[in-house]
C-alpha cells in the first residue's frame, strides 16, 4: 500500500493530473467554430472532435483501472500522461480534420488510463477515512473548477493564438504532472496477484463503448432508428454476459457484487445525475450566452466564472459537512438544490439581467453540485475493499462520463424537440427551399446562418420567433433535468450513509 510522508503534496500532484484530463473535456468546445473554418470541418466532424475524445475515454476506463492495479498505479499514470502529451502535440499540429480526429481519440484513450489511477492513489494515500473524505473534497473541487475553466481558457487562447493552442497547452501541464507525481507520489499495486481477465475486459469495454456511442449518436441518428436500437440491444446482451461471466471468476475485473451495496450504487447514481445536469447545463448555457446574448467565446466563458468560484469554495466544505451531518443529507440536499436551480433557469427570459437571476441561478447550481461529487466519491470508495478500489475508481469515472454524455444527449434532444418544429413554423411564411428549412431546424447556429442570408426586413421579422423557439427548448430541457434531479435526490436519501463516527476504520485498511 502507498504510505506517503507528505500526503497533501501527493494530492496536489494528483490533482494536477486530474485537472489536465477534465479540462480537455471542455476547453475544445469554444474552438469548434474556428476549426470549422480553418479545417473545413462539417457539423458531423465537429461533433466527433468532442465525442471522439469521450468515446474511448469512457470505453477504456475499466481497462485503465485494471492496468493501474496490476502494473502499478503511478507507472500506468506516467505512461498515460506521456502519451497524452504526445497526442496533444500531434493534435496541435494537425492540418486535416481526419488526423485531428485520430489524435483526439488517442488523447481520450490515454486519459482513460490516467483518471482511475489518480482516484486509486488518493484512496491509498489517505488511509484514515476522515482525511480521505477531506482529500476527496479538494479532488472534487479541482474536477468542478476544471470543467468550468475549460471554456475560459479556450476562449483566451483563441483570442491570442492559433486554434492548435487549445491542444498544445496540455503538453507542459502533462510533463509537469509527471515530474510532480514522480517526486511526491509513491508506487502502489493491488494486493491481489490475479491473472488478467481478458474476457471481462472484452465484454466490459465493448459494452460501455456501445452504451456511450448510443447516447452520443441518439439525438442525431434518432432514438428509435434501427441502428440505435440495435446498439442498445447489443449493449444489454453484452452487459448481461459481462455480469454472469464476472460472477463465475475468482479474480474478476469488476466484482459486480459491489452493486448490491446500497451505498455504492446510490453514490454512483448521485454522481451520474450531478454530471447529467452539469454537462447538460454547459451545453445549453454556452449556446444561450453566445447565440442569444451575442457574447464572444471568451466572454461566454468569463460569464460562467462564478460557477467555478463557487465550486472551488464550496466543494471542500461539502466534504466536511458530510463528515458532520452525514452523506445522505449533504448529497440529497445537493441534488435537490441543483434541480431547483435548473427549475429557476426554466423561468429566465432571453434578456434576463446577468447580474441578477442569471448569475444567481448559476451560483445556486454550483452550490448544489459542490455538495454532491466529493461526499459521493468518498462514500463510493469507502464502500470497497482494497482489492476493489481500482475497479471502483473506474466505475466512479464511468458514471461521470456516461452521466455527462447522457445529459448532453437528453437535454439536447428535449431542446431539439421544441426548437425544430417552431423554427419550421417561423420560416414557413417565407416559402424557403425545404433543404434550407431542414438545415435551419438542426441547430440555432444553422438558423442564424439562414437568417443572415435573408433580406434585412425578413430577418428582423423572423428573429424574435427564432429567439422564442430557442428559449422554449432551453426551458423544457431545464425542466426535464430539474424533475429528474429532485426525484433522484429524494430516492438516494434512504440509501446513503449518515455521519462517519470519529475514528471509524475503512474497508481499505
Amino acid at each position: 500500500m502507498n504510505r506517503q510522508r507528505h500526503p497533501w503534496r501527493s494530492l496536489a500532484a494528483l490533482c494536477l493530473a486530474v485537472f489536465l484530463v477534465v479540462i480537455d473535456n471542455t476547453i475544445v468546445n469554444v474552438a469548434l467554430p474556428t476549426l470549422s473554418i480553418q479545417l473545413h470541418a462539417s457539423n458531423t466532424a465537429l461533433q466527433w472532435i468532442v465525442d471522439g475524445y469521450a468515446l474511448p475515454f469512457a470505453g477504456l476506463l475499466l481497462a485503465g483501472g485494471d492496468f493501474a492495479e496490476r502494473y502499478g498505479r503511478r507507472r500506468t499514470m506516467h505512461v498515460a500522461l506521456a502519451s497524452f502529451a504526445l497526442f496533444s502535440f500531434a493534435a496541435a499540429e494537425c492540418t486535416t480534420i481526419g488526423w485531428l480526429l485520430v489524435a483526439r481519440a488517442c488523447m481520450g484513450a490515454s486519459a482513460a488510463f490516467i483518471f482511475p489511477a489518480t482516484l486509486s492513489l488518493v484512496s491509498v494515500t489517505f488511509p484514515d477515512p476522515r482525511q480521505r473524505t477531506k482529500a476527496f473534497g479538494i479532488w472534487g473541487a479541482v474536477v468542478g473548477v476544471a470543467i468550468a475553466l475549460g471554456p475560459i481558457a479556450g476562449g483566451y487562447l483563441l483570442n491570442h493564438y492559433w486554434y492548435g493552442s487549445v491542444f498544445l497547452v496540455s503538453v507542459p501541464v502533462a510533463l509537469l504532472a509527471i515530474a510532480a507525481t514522480f517526486r511526491w507520489v509513491g508506487e502502489s499495486h493491488s494486493p491481489d496477484a490475479r491473472t488478467m481477465d481478458i474476457g471481462g475486459l472484452a465484454f466490459g469495454v465493448t459494452a460501455v463503448t456501445l452504451l456511450t456511442l448510443g447516447i452520443i449518436q441518439g439525438p442525431s441518428w434518432g432514438w428509435r432508428s434501427p441502428i440505435i436500437v440495435a446498439i442498445f440491444v447489443v449493449f444489454a446482451v453484452l452487459g448481461i454476459i459481462f455480469v454472469r461471466y464476472e460472477k463465475r471468476r475468482d479474480g474478476p475485473l469488476l466484482d459486480v457484487s459491489v452493486f448490491r451495496n446500497r451505498t455504492f450504487s446510490s453514490a454512483a447514481a448521485a454522481i451520474a445525475t450531478s454530471f447529467f445536469c452539469l454537462f447538460g447545463f454547459i451545453f445549453v448555457v454556452t449556446q444561450y450566452f453566445q447565440l442569444i446574448r451575442g457574447y464572444s467565446p471568451l466572454a461566454a466563458g468569463i460569464h460562467t466564472l462564478p460557477f467555478a468560484v463557487v465550486t472551488a469554495l464550496i466543494t471542500p466544505l461539502g466534504a466536511l459537512a458530510a463528515l458532520r451531518i452525514g452523506t445522505r443529507w449533504v448529497v440529497s440536499g445537493g441534488l435537490v438544490i441543483m434541480g431547483s436551480a435548473l427549475g429557476w433557469m426554466a423561468t429566465l427570459n432571453a434578456h434576463a439581467a446577468y447580474v441578477g437571476p442569471v448569475i444567481l441561478s448559476m451560483m445556486v447550481l454550483a452550490f448544489g453540485f459542490s455538495l454532491i461529487s466529493s461526499p459521493s466519491t468518498s462514500a463510493l470508495m469507502n464502500a470497497l475493499s482494497a482489492r476493489q478500489i481500482g475497479a471502483g475508481a473506474a466505475v466512479n469515472e464511468t458514471t461521470r462520463e456516461v452521466g455527462g454524455t447522457l445529459g448532453v444527449a437528453v437535454m439536447g434532444s428535449v431542446f431539439s424537440s421544441l426548437f425544430g418544429p417552431q423554427i419550421v413554423r417561423a420560416l414557413s411564411p417565407l416559402h424557403l427551399p425545404t433543404a434550407l428549412v431542414d438545415a435551419a431546424r438542426s441547430s440555432m447556429q444553422a438558423t442564424l446562418s439562414v437568417l443572415h442570408g435573408l433580406p434585412p426586413a425578413s430577418a428582423a421579422q423572423i428573429r424574435p420567433l427564432v429567439v422564442d423557439a430557442f428559449m422554449s427548448g432551453f426551458h423544457r430541457a431545464c425542466i426535464v433535468a430539474s424533475v429528474t434531479t429532485i426525484l433522484l435526490g429524494l430516492v438516494v436519501f434512504w440509501f446513503l450513509p449518515g455521519p462517519l463516527p470519529q475514528g471509524e476504520g475503512s474497508r481499505l485498511d
